[in-house]
């Protein structure tokens, strides 16, 4: 019973969570912006979708090929069809709850004989590389988008070492200095204090399985293939995501250089909302408001077409591996729990098109 309950607190938590994202997304637009809205959605170019749904699907069986590597590097084989199904079928289970990583495993262990425990450690790979994948995306945005940004950002940061006269103000860089000083101090105490408590040594058997999935690719046989599909897997976003540029006129211009900042924005409001609902709309929009595409509605229009793409490439290929995968194997498909922290990796990095 007490399960059932947490169970269902987790669905109304995260339907909240999502609603309230809809709502942040939309507050600010008027009746004249929705009739733009409307407009803008009704005059894109929904064909487009149908590249970038293959694209997205081309990403997905390379994730399922670089799943596979790790777990044949472990010793076990695995169908590549099996893995591409699971894949699939997680991406589809992580619409409505946080299980696509606990299915797509007990999918693996069930069809090919995989011990649990030993694929929770792949995932745990896989989730750290998509970690340091993502922080690649924001570095190379910074780098190639340096003037965008410094130049809507140059005020705020100036005014953070100047004073009201336009002169260094030697007291707000030491004041600054201190309070970084002083959270550094307070973290180093909190951890040694508290290291017992649960939630400390949670945090920090996170950080080692990041470090310990960074290390496991020393047993990948082919390790150039390995970093080829992940560099695939992130390329493959990238298309994707400027291939939508084009559906809508107002911001068809945009060039596959403004689309890593649209996938650097999109991933994070991908990660703070269950299925991006919401987040992922207006840190689009937000972010193409850079390059002066008003937000309100080709912002959002583009936000809502480029999420609709990926919630659509779920729904559709989840549906068919749902249907495949017991015909396939011959034997229907009983999910069993999976209990470990190493799971929890999962709730603090994704890669952009999870819908978890």
């Amino acid at each position: 019973m007490k399960k059932k309950l947490l169970v269902l607190f987790q669905y109304v938590f995260f339907a909240a969570l999502a609603a309230f994202f809809v709502w942040l997304s939309v507050k600010n637009m008027t009746r004249q912006d929705w009739i733009k809205l409307e407009d803008s959605l009704h005059r894109a170019n929904y064909w487009l979708l149908v590249p970038v749904l293959g694209l997205l699907l081309a990403s997905h069986w390379l994730r399922a090929l670089r799943w596979r590597q790790l777990i044949v590097s472990m010793g076990y084989k695995t169908s590549i069809l099996n893995c591409f199904l699971a894949v699939m079928i997680g991406y589809f289970a992580n619409i409505g709850a946080r299980l696509g990583e606990v299915l797509k495993c007990t999918i693996i262990a069930r069809y090919d004989k995989v011990p649990a425990d030993k694929l929770v450690g792949t995932v745990v790979a896989e989730r750290a590389f998509d970690l340091i994948c993502l922080l690649s995306v924001f570095a190379l945005t910074l780098i190639f988008q340096y003037d965008v940004i410094h130049s809507l950002t140059a005020d705020k940061i100036n005014s953070l070492f100047h004073n009201a006269q336009g002169q260094i103000s030697w007291l707000k860089i030491t004041l600054l200095l201190a309070i970084a000083a002083i959270v550094l101090l307070a973290g180093r105490w909190a951890l040694k204090s508290f290291g017992h408590t649960t939630i400390v040594r949670k945090i920090k058997n996170i950080f080692v399985n990041i470090w310990h999935g960074l290390t496991s690719v020393r047993g990948v046989k082919n390790k150039p293939l390995f970093f080829v599909y992940t560099v695939g897997i992130w390329g493959l976003y990238l298309l994707s995501t400027w291939f939508g540029f084009f559906a809508i006129s107002a911001t068809s211009h945009l060039t596959i250089i403004d689309a890593l900042s649209v996938l650097a924005m999109g991933s994070i409001g991908m990660i703070i909302s269950p299925g991006g609902i919401g987040a992922y709309a207006l840190l689009v929009a937000q972010t193409v408001a850079f390059y002066g595409i008003p937000e309100a509605p080709y912002g959002q229009a583009l936000g809502w077409l480029l999420w609709f793409g990926q919630f659509l490439s779920f729904i559709l290929f989840g549906t068919i591996s749902f249907i495949l995968l017991p015909r396939i194997n011959k034997s229907p498909l009983v999910i069993e729990p999976i209990k470990s922290e190493s799971i929890a990796l999962h709730e603090i990095t994704r890669d952009p098109n999870d819908p978890a």
